[in-house]
């Protein structure tokens, strides 16, 4: 299917870069020293706010030091740890069962492929594909958070609606070097322009190549989800 820029792969290329000259210092906004922090840090970030998850992992991480003090920590005391992150019971229970399983059969490393990583509780594919990314440096896939769904969607290269998919597209379009900094440079424009409601389109540097903008798309920009 066409785009404004021709074929999705020229529109990907265009996208890539306007935004990198937007946020040259695109990255990741997650705190963490080491893997396991990172690989909890996103656990917590699910439906939640990585400022939320980084003010709250201040203080879980100067608590608890490895795997064992996660998973040997009574679920009461580790969910009154998160409650101030969403869903902080089931989280707390995913890290406390994720970190019993790296002990028992990952001799306590967070393991290195996206088989492992997904076999942990509470872990799918967008938390491991980070993991790998930012972790092992292993850039196996596109990590498709909020913002990559909305931002993808409505520029055109895609027309998928749920994460595996709508990754299995990108990696078709998107360069493979770029595979792990197109997320970073889709949830900068996500949060500062391209927001879920009444997005900025009058700043933004993609309007005139973003077909949900120029009314070529049918995606409504109020919500980011088909008309």
């Amino acid at each position: 299917m066409g785009t404004p820029c021709g074929t999705r792969e020229e529109q990907a290329d265009v996208v890539i870069e306007r935004l990198e000259e937007a946020y040259p210092d695109s990255t990741i906004s997650l705190r963490y020293a080491n893997r396991l922090e990172l690989l909890i840090a996103v656990i917590l970030s699910a439906q939640c706010t990585d400022a939320r998850v980084n003010q709250e992992t201040e203080h879980l991480f100067s608590k608890y030091d490895g795997p064992a003090d996660y998973a040997n920590a009574p679920q009461e005391e580790l969910a009154e740890d998160l409650n101030s992150i969403t869903y902080y019971n089931n989280k707390a229970k995913y890290i406390r069962e994720a970190c019993a399983k790296i002990l028992e059969e990952h001799d306590g490393e967070v393991p290195d492929t996206m088989t492992e990583l997904t076999d942990l509780p509470g872990v799918g594919r967008k938390t491991a594909n980070v993991v790998l990314q930012h972790g092992h440096d292993v850039v196996e896939g596109i990590v498709v958070d909020t913002h990559v769904q909305r931002l993808s969607r409505r520029l055109g290269l895609t027309e998928e609606q749920y994460p595996e998919p709508i990754e299995a597209d990108l990696m078709g379009v998107v360069p493979e070097g770029y595979w792990q900094q197109f997320t970073h440079l889709c949830i900068d424009h996500g949060r500062a322009v391209c927001t879920a409601r009444n997005p900025s389109c009058e700043e933004c540097v993609l309007a005139d190549v973003c077909p949900a903008e120029r009314g070529d798309s049918e995606i409504d920009l109020a919500s980011g989800e088909p008309w």
